[in-house]
């Protein structure tokens, strides 16, 4: 999941989650058994090779779940960022204009918070990314 936070770039995307192509532990231990009963007996593979595959996928799968914990750390932090901007003052860049504000309401969506700000001429601006927000003001 993308996570904005205040003052990057917009890069603008499909918003669609995509499918991954992981293999799974049971998967990789399926294949291993089916590795170790069709393997040639006049020339077997040797033991040291099988444990280096395992600890391979061993490490993969530590970096798969520090990647999982790492995505929902910035989701979580992308939700306080929106929480905390509601009924603040924000400058707002929709389209290279800068609009001044005020926060009104949060909506949150799979790609992640979606700001409503009216600005001080009335204006509604819906589905501003945090992304947009370039300044807040105290």
């Amino acid at each position: 999941m993308p996570v904005d936070s205040i003052g990057t770039v917009l890069n603008p995307g499909n918003g669609m989650a995509t499918q991954q192509n992981t293999i799974q532990q049971e998967d990789f231990i399926r294949l291993f058994l089916s590795q170790l009963q069709f393997q040639d007996p006049l020339e077997p593979v040797d033991n040291r090779e099988f444990l280096a595959q395992l600890a391979q996928f061993s490490s993969l799968e530590q970096s798969r779940q520090t990647s999982e914990n790492t995505e929902s750390m910035l989701a979580m932090n992308s939700a306080t960022q929106a929480l905390d901007l509601l009924d603040r003052d924000v400058e707002v860049q929709n389209g290279g204009v800068a609009s001044t504000g005020t926060v009104t309401a949060i909506r949150f969506t799979p790609t992640g918070p979606e700001l409503t700000v009216q600005t001080t001429l009335g204006q509604v601006l819906p589905n501003v990314r945090l992304s947009q927000i370039s300044l807040v003001k105290p």
